[in-house]
């Protein structure tokens, strides 16, 4: 058995954001009755568990030498009566436990899911995605444990060692006392070893880490021709032959740590029993011992070294228990970026206009620095409702920022976004995702059926829903004739499509919602000359009595617009119809002029 050691990340974390045990307990009140249940049924079990050595001295004391087949029934019996009732508390316990241990986990896992959801794209921006996941999962599955192995354990221990030591000293008081003075130094020598071997065993699972990772890295697809291409090879096999080397001297000294100590711990072990029957022997300590009696206690004597060692480990139980909770606070304590509002405005979707308005929006994406860089930087437009506004400019100059803030992907830190005069803000977050329909440039699919992604949008829509937003994006053709149609998997990330597929996918997902106001955020970048012409009839018919803010690198695709607004360093340089602009010869016609240039495409007035 190797007792635990605390790691210091748990301890630094712990420091930085303590765990109030206030709100640990919160946690199991819906299931407080089931808790004193397991208890109960914990000490009933370590009680009823000390009848055994007394049942053994009743055998071998007054059963076995007169030959009383009664008494030796009824006490075999009885050591068979103990362990069954025993073990039927255990599965009992089990249940309980593990019943209140999921329950726990699902009630938290649920909680962080839908708190997280509410953060804004910032958050996600600057958030390792395996840090989320790790929380979501290991982390909280590892309050499992939590439950079931350290809070059961620290009683059943206690328990345990208390009637065990109840029942050495009603057994024999002198031998208890000889038992006293050796077991403590045991204890603190098997945990001494077992520290040192655990320090091993962290740095061989660190090499073993390393060489899991060179393995990946290299002899992956992506990696052999990484690895091939910049003529790596050698190199790579000589980390992997150094990772190799070192785990060879780790596991060495993994079985030879403290080999001298555990030698001696089992002479010291070896000789407890050796002592105590020793003492036994001795007319002055013995007390008038009978066998029975030195059996059963020697059987106790030997049993509770192992709750004595679980309780040295309270301490790494405790601190690596209070981290979990740490961790998973702290997500449910993130405070939400962009909040709903406490009595959000009502709206009917069929009576919204559809007219947008930004009033002198700013819009940092690091807005605790110093001196912040402004995305969007005092922003004023108006997009009369059915109306197209596009927005032009270079990479960089905040276009997808501010259509983000229509979409409230980001709330402004000046000024505000409206939709017929509502502040979006004061709209519930299901109406703002209802009224305003997002096609990026980076479309995403989740990993399920065509006919799952799509309903994503509209839950309740018919299969003939489905072929009819299809069919205007363009795209029926091609799923029509798939071997699955709708239920065709895409793949992770809709691997099995191209990228024009998956963008009209997405554009038929929008259709469904049948938004009053539009977002196409480079909607036909992933799409050549040809589909974008055809899709470009489907997307006009899809515009027509809409507002629709659009952004697109390709600015023939923009030229019809009523208004194009261009933006420099976050900024409206510009604004004004394709042919005004033009004319004027400022910025507008510079980009014109450029793309032109580099990608020789028609775009004379």
């Amino acid at each position: 058995m190797r007792p635990e050691k605390v790691d210091p990340n748990d301890r630094a974390q712990l420091a930085e954001s303590p765990v109030p045990l206030a709100r640990v307990a919160r946690l199991f009140r819906p299931h407080s009755r089931v808790v004193a249940v397991v208890t109960a049924i914990i000490v009933a079990t370590s009680v009823i568990s000390m009848a055994q050595p007394f049942l053994l001295r009743a055998v071998i004391d007054d059963a076995l030498p007169p030959q009383d087949v009664r008494l030796l029934l009824w006490a075999v019996g009885g050591m068979l009566a103990v362990t069954v009732v025993a073990q039927l508390l255990g599965v009992v316990q089990t249940w309980l436990t593990t019943t209140v241990g999921q329950r726990v986990m699902h009630g938290l896992r649920t909680d962080v899911f839908r708190h997280l959801q509410r953060q804004s794209v910032a958050f996600f921006t600057r958030t390792r995605s395996g840090e989320v996941q790790s929380r979501l999962t290991h982390d909280i599955s590892g309050m499992q444990s939590v439950i079931t192995s350290t809070a059961t354990g620290i009683a059943s221990n206690v328990t345990t060692a208390v009637a065990t030591a109840i029942a050495m000293v009603a057994l024999s008081p002198r031998l208890s006392l000889l038992s006293l003075l050796v077991i403590p130094p045991a204890v603190v020598l098997t945990r001494r070893v077992a520290l040192l071997r655990r320090d091993i065993t962290t740095q061989r699972q660190r090499r073993l880490a390393e060489l899991h990772s060179q393995v990946e890295e290299g002899l992956t697809v992506s990696g052999a021709t990484l690895i091939k291409t910049l003529g790596a090879g050698d190199a790579t096999a000589d980390r992997f032959t150094a990772t190799s080397t070192d785990l060879i001297d780790l596991e060495l000294r993994s079985q030879l740590a403290g080999r001298w100590r555990m030698a001696t711990m089992q002479i010291v072990f070896a000789a407890i029993p050796a002592l105590i029957y020793l003492a036994a022997g001795f007319p002055a300590t013995s007390g008038g011992m009978t066998i029975g009696t030195l059996i059963a206690f020697t059987t106790l004597q030997g049993a509770i070294f192992r709750p004595l060692m679980g309780l040295l480990d309270v301490g790494a139980q405790w601190v690596t228990s209070m981290a979990l909770f740490s961790r998973i606070f702290g997500y449910l304590d993130l405070p939400v970026d962009i909040a709903a509002p406490a009595h959000p405005v009502a709206v009917q979707h069929d009576q919204i206009r559809g007219e947008v308005r930004f009033e002198g929006v700013s819009l940092s994406h690091e807005p605790t620095a110093t001196e912040p860089t402004y995305a969007v930087d005092d922003v004023t437009l108006h997009l009369p409702a059915g109306t197209t506004l596009a927005l032009v400019g270079e990479t960089g100059s905040g276009k997808s920022s501010l259509a983000g803030l229509l979409a409230r992907l980001h709330d402004p830190q000046s000024g505000r976004v409206t939709i017929d005069g509502i502040d979006l803000r004061d709209l519930d977050p299901d109406d703002v995702a209802g009224l305003v329909g997002v096609v990026s440039q980076d479309t995403y699919l989740v990993h399920a059926s065509i006919r799952d992604n799509l309903r994503l949008a509209a839950p309740a829509a018919t299969d003939d829903d489905l072929w009819r937003a299809l069919e205007t994006a363009q795209v029926a053709t091609l799923v029509a004739g798939l071997p699955d149609g709708l239920d065709t998997v895409v793949g992770a990330r809709g691997h099995r499509f191209s990228g024009g597929e998956k963008q009209r996918l997405a554009i038929a997902r929008t259709l469904l919602r049948n938004p009053r106001i539009l977002v196409l955020d480079e909607a036909t970048s992933a799409l050549d000359n040809e589909t974008e012409r055809e899709l470009r009839t489907a997307i006009d018919r899809l515009m027509a009595g809409r507002t629709t803010l659009t952004i697109a690198h390709r600015l023939s695709t923009v030229r019809d617009a009523e208004q194009i607004a261009v933006l420099d360093h976050g900024r409206v340089a510009e604004i004004g119809d394709h042919e005004t602009l033009l004319a004027a010869g400022g910025r507008y016609a510079q980009l014109v002029e450029a793309r032109a240039n580099v990608a020789a495409e028609p775009l004379a007035a």
